[in-house]
């Protein structure tokens, strides 16, 4: 519209029933728009909406070890640990000694350089392995996706309980 006065543009913006905006007030002479107020706040809403549906809280989950553990109780835990990685959480496993096992500190770390092992591929190492009371901590957190090809999230499924019901007696 060009430079006008602030008398002019207010009744601009009336005859076209919409709002005079000022957008750079320090600027000589003030800059304003004229525009409908309330839908450029709505697209903001909206626009902010989006960009919070796409952003990603990364989680710790927790993943308990035994020393002496079983192999099918072994693999459960680890697929645990690798579908809590490839969902983009943080996965802390801890091994946990019960009075004599604390002389046998080396079949934990052994177990953990295992797991390491096993999820390399979709995890790596933040924290090594460490001793902490009566616990073995190590911290793994998933691999960034550089340098590989876009892969889509797996999706996290809600946990419904699933309740079989007799049909009714007629």
């Amino acid at each position: 519209m060009g430079i006008l006065g602030i008398r002019e543009a207010l009744t601009y913006a009336q005859e076209r029933q919409l709002d005079l905006v000022e957008v750079s007030p320090t600027a000589r002479p003030p800059v304003c728009r004229v525009m409908d107020f309330g839908k450029y706040k709505y697209e903001q809403n909206k626009k902010l909406q989006k960009a919070r549906k796409k952003q990603h809280v990364t989680h710790l989950k927790e993943v308990k070890l035994r020393p002496k553990i079983e192999d099918h109780d072994y693999r459960f835990k680890v697929n645990n640990g690798r579908r809590f990685l490839e969902l983009h959480d943080k996965v802390k496993f801890t091994v946990t000694f019960r009075g004599r096992e604390m002389a046998h500190t080396d079949a934990g770390f052994r177990l953990l350089e295992r797991v390491v092992k096993d999820l390399e591929e979709v995890g790596q190492v933040e924290n090594p392995a460490r001793l902490e009371g009566r616990n073995l901590v190590l911290l793994m957190v998933p691999r960034s996706a550089a340098g590989k090809a876009p892969e889509k999230k797996p999706e996290r499924k809600p946990v419904t309980a699933a309740v079989k019901r007799p049909a009714p007696r007629t």
